[in-house]
């Protein structure tokens, strides 16, 4: 079984091919660039550098959201525009499910976090052990409330994802339950790991065709909240 992963949700562009359940090739770059610009490039040279032939893979597996919704509409296109020329299946991957299971094997409560602006966050809670377990799916709110939930929770905590580095100093001062931040090779997303995971669900016939394939936004853009917050104003 070959699952092809791609993941745009965040400023990390990334590409994988997993193959039998091994990362045969993964291209990734966390840098401000635009993915619009990257994504499609960076597929290519995988490709061409393990001699893939398309036809082969059987599912694509992208970071479904939440995230960047410019970025999740730029992965969504490029799955879908491969998945109905290929005609192969999609595999939504909840991004925060992917990125708790780049730590399998952690015997912590596993805490991603990506940043969704003014104290929000987008967040999940996992354990990962010996296998991917939803504690809490993933979710949208407030930095001092996810806080205070894992204080009552009373758990070891590991926290990995975009929002650690504008959050950290607020995690430290707040929590009262032991905790680390994951190193640096494994704090971020992986197309990797959503090409593992993906093949996971593939297994389990969790797949949509790519015309019916949809990113879960979990919140309103920016740009439609303060267009509501300006209707309301005028009221």
């Amino acid at each position: 079984m070959i699952i092809l992963g791609i993941d745009s949700s965040s400023l990390v562009a990334s590409v994988a091919i997993v193959a039998d359940d091994q990362l045969i090739a993964e291209y990734t770059v966390n840098y401000k660039k635009t993915h619009s610009q990257t994504l499609l490039p960076m597929f290519d040279q995988v490709a061409r550098m393990v001699e893939l032939d398309l036809h082969t893979i059987d599912g694509i597996a992208v970071a479904g959201g939440p995230g960047s919704f410019t970025g999740l509409r730029i992965g969504t296109a490029t799955a879908k525009g491969l998945g109905l020329a290929l005609e192969k299946p999609l595999i939504h991957v909840p991004t925060l499910d992917a990125l708790a299971y780049t730590m399998w094997g952690s015997n912590m409560l596993l805490c991603p976090m990506m940043d969704a602006r003014r104290n929000q966050v987008y967040t999940g809670l996992y354990h990962c052990h010996s296998g991917l377990e939803v504690v809490k799916p993933q979710w949208a709110g407030d930095v001092e409330e996810l806080v205070e939930e894992l204080n009552e929770m009373g758990r070891q905590v590991l926290f990995l994802g975009d929002g650690v580095p504008v959050y950290r100093q607020q995690l430290m001062n707040g929590l009262k339950v032991p905790y680390e931040f994951a190193p640096a090779h494994r704090n971020r997303q992986s197309a990797a790991a959503v090409a593992a995971l993906g093949g996971e669900y593939f297994k389990q016939g969790k797949w949509v065709s790519a015309s019916g394939f949809q990113p879960d936004y979990l919140r309103k853009s920016q740009a439609e909240r303060e267009r509501e917050e300006r209707q309301q104003e005028h009221e």
